[in-house]
């Protein structure tokens, strides 16, 4: 048997990957006959078909998914090796495509990222924004950077920075409504809530000294968003309390548009973590990406006095 093509193994990865030989055509900024034919040589070289076709997507056959995940992990070794070695001379090389939050990067992650791809300029770094959980393997990121209390999971997650958060109103809202002297009255009122995250997650506080367990609330809702800077807004405007990451309000509180409410009552912590993909080994670049992400968020940065600077520079993007 012949050797295989490579090009016709990265279209088949591709269509795979895109679910669509429409989709892999934009990507390998080719025609859709050349992918569709790449396909149809690899499936006769191979002697199987490799591909389910529809009118709405495309699927690996039994053999497809085989023979995907053999050439997934080939060309993932393959570039490793190739970028290890050339690490030796040139410094970190290759593409590294990261995906993370809106709000955390555009108000304090974007200018660490900049300044790791300052520091390697013969790395292409690829950033994506997204609040969504995106699946990284699918979509071929290296990395995805995400604020949460994550479930188990067979991706790896390693934590990298603590995201305090807050429970806030507006001095308008407290005149108008007053403020909630409890836990108790504050599950009464309509708050604002995220579209992401069930209220378990959201509206959760920790074990205080009048109450020996955490507490979890349930409040109806007044407005529903999946951006934290979106309901910092409406919070602002007075339409109801939220708990939101205080990286986001830091500015709010101290110039006075928004206000704490419970101070005795502390919500719990959401973590930042650095999430990929289980491999028998990690790249260079990968880690030192990490670490960097790291060191930058050492102190919680957003919790002191560079808060100002960062709001700054929100109103201002």
């Amino acid at each position: 048997m012949k050797p295989l093509d490579n090009q016709d193994i990265q279209a088949f990865l591709m269509v795979v990957d895109q679910q669509s030989i429409t989709g892999a055509a934009r990507r390998l900024n080719l025609s859709k006959s050349v992918v569709s034919k790449r396909i149809s040589d690899l499936e006769r070289h191979l002697g199987t078909q490799l591909l389910m076709r529809s009118t709405r997507n495309v699927m690996p056959t039994d053999a497809g998914l085989i023979f995907y995940e053999a050439a997934q992990e080939a060309t993932r070794r393959l570039n490793a090796v190739a970028e290890t070695l050339s690490e030796h001379t040139n410094g970190l090389c290759g593409e590294l495509r990261i995906t993370a939050p809106v709000s955390l990067t555009q108000l304090w992650l974007g200018d660490v990222i900049a300044d790791f791809a300052g520091q390697h300029p013969n790395l292409h770094l690829v950033l994506e924004l997204d609040d969504r959980i995106v699946n990284i393997e699918a979509e071929r990121f290296d990395l995805a950077i995400r604020v949460a209390r994550l479930p188990d999971s067979a991706l790896i997650a390693r934590r990298i920075g603590v995201s305090s958060r807050v429970l806030v109103c507006s001095p308008e809202y407290a005149r108008k409504h007053g403020v909630p002297a409890s836990l108790d009255e504050l599950a009464s009122r309509r708050c604002l809530c995220y579209s992401n995250a069930p209220p378990s997650q959201t509206w959760s506080f920790r074990a205080s000294a009048t109450r020996g367990k955490p507490r979890t609330l349930s409040p109806p809702s007044a407005f529903a968003s999946n951006n934290g800077e979106a309901l910092r807004d409406a919070a602002v405007r007075g339409v109801g309390p939220a708990i939101v990451p205080a990286f986001i309000v830091g500015k709010d509180l101290m110039e006075g548009r928004l206000i704490r409410l419970l101070p005795d009552e502390q919500p719990e912590d959401d973590f930042i973590y650095a999430v990929y993909p289980r491999s028998p080994f990690t790249s260079r670049k990968l880690r030192a990406f990490i670490e960097h992400m790291r060191i930058a968020l050492l102190a919680s940065p957003w919790d002191g006095p560079a808060a100002t600077n960062a709001s700054i520079k929100s109103e201002t993007a």
